[in-house]
Formats: C-alpha cells, sequence, structure tokens
C-alpha cells in the first residue's frame, strides 16, 4: 500500500490496543500521516481487535462497514457488578454464585440469542438532548435509557472457569449493529440470578474483515512518508 494511495482513499483494518480510544487511533493516524479520515465502528477503551479506518474519499464508506455484522470474544465475570458493566468503574455490588451451573449459563445464553431488546448502559456514547450518556453517569445522575431490537444469531460459551467467589464465562458473541456486549454482560448476569461485568474484549470481525488483517499501531507507524516501510510498501 503505497502513501499516495492512502490520500485518495483506503480502507486500513488495526488492531486497537488496550487503553487507547477510537478517536485516539483516528487522531494519531490523522496527524501521522495527513490525511482525511474516520473510523466505523467504536470500540470501548478497554477493548482490543478490529478496527476499520477509510481514509481520503473511502470516509464515504464509512456508514456501510458501520451497518456490518460484528464479532466478539471475552470474558464475562459473573458474581459480581459494577456501574459501567465492564472494568472502567469499580466493583459496586457482589452477588451469590453457588446455584448457578453450567446448565444454567448454557440456558441464560441461549435466552439471550436472537432479536431481544437490549437496554443501552448508561456509560454508553449514546446521546441524550445533546449530551453523551456516560458523561451524564460521571456526574452520578441516574436515566433510563429506552431499550431497541437488536438481533444476536450466536451466543457461544466457549469455557466456565470457576473460582472462588465468581465464575469466569469466556464467550464468542456474533450481533448486529447497535448491540452493547457490556448489556449482554449486564442481561447474563440477571438471567442467572446474579450479577455480571465484562473484563476481557476483542472484536475479531466485522462484516468479512477478519482481525488476522489488521495491523498494529507498529505496522501503522512504518506507512508514515518516508519511512523505511514506505519507500518498501507496506
Amino acid at each position: 500500500m503505497e502513501f499516495g494511495d492512502i490520500q485518495k482513499g483506503v480502507v486500513l483494518l488495526v488492531n486497537k490496543p488496550l487503553t487507547w480510544t477510537s478517536f485516539d487511533v483516528v487522531n494519531y493516524i490523522r496527524k501521522m500521516l495527513n490525511v482525511k479520515i474516520g473510523h466505523a465502528g467504536t470500540l470501548d477503551p478497554l477493548a482490543t481487535g478490529l478496527l476499520i479506518l477509510c481514509t481520503g474519499a473511502m470516509t464515504k464508506k464509512i456508514d456501510t462497514y458501520q451497518a456490518q455484522e460484528k464479532q466478539y470474544t471475552g470474558i464475562i465475570k459473573v458474581g459480581a457488578s459494577t456501574p459501567s458493566f465492564d472494568l472502567e468503574t469499580t466493583i459496586d455490588e457482589v452477588f451469590p454464585i453457588n446455584h448457578i451451573t453450567d446448565e444454567l449459563i448454557y440456558a441464560a445464553a441461549d435466552s439471550l440469542t436472537g432479536l431481544i431488546k437490549q437496554q443501552p448502559p448508561l456509560y454508553s456514547a449514546k446521546k441524550i438532548k445533546g449530551e453523551r450518556a456516560y458523561l451524564i453517569a460521571r456526574r452520578g445522575d441516574s436515566i433510563e435509557l429506552e431499550s431497541r431490537e437488536v438481533e444476536i444469531p450466536q451466543f457461544k460459551i466457549t469455557n466456565i472457569d470457576r473460582k472462588e467467589d465468581c465464575i469466569n464465562v469466556h464467550f464468542d458473541v456474533v450481533c448486529s449493529k447497535g448491540t452493547y456486549i457490556r448489556a449482554i454482560a449486564r442481561d447474563l448476569g440477571k438471567a442467572l440470578q446474579s450479577g455480571a461485568h465484562l473484563i476481557e474484549l476483542c472484536r475479531t470481525r466485522i462484516g468479512d474483515f477478519n482481525l488476522s488483517e489488521a495491523m498494529t499501531m507498529e505496522e501503522i507507524k512504518k506507512m508514515r512518508p518516508g519511512s523505511e516501510g514506505e519507500r518498501k510498501s507496506v
């Protein structure tokens, strides 16, 4: 891939690092390459994995890529919850887990498969009267977001790791646009008459694009004009 192509318009597949926001990645590459660029689908800072970036004329395709089916792997911790339903906030409540069998976990996952109504988490980028929901949450204000229909064709449990005070449920989820994996964690906890939150998440696929095709940030740096990587063509 030549630098000139990037300026005209290409699709870049990036493996987003842990703690980086999607906007961090976009801003970093925009400044480094001095190119018009946008992302097709946000990843939370504590998630890793596939991020689709579009440059130049290809930014017109962003909405198309955002609408495509997505796939994630990760771990849900059952037995404790956080306000954000992930590790962004600290545990605020613990729950019993002795009653939870493997069969109950599989059944709970099945109940969250297909077309379902999902309430977005308050700690999200959704706008409420022009303000991001997570800003409202961080102020300590409470507001209930309206549930919406999403599709989860697959909620596969890949491993159940039992600890003394919790159960770590490893999963592989395929879902439609607008699905919150943190909300799936919350709802799994409720279905198990317990509580849960997300402790690990990686996006592995968007439509036909796979994480195995994505570049690391180190590889992206080699695309800088005049770099050794750019001269050799990435």
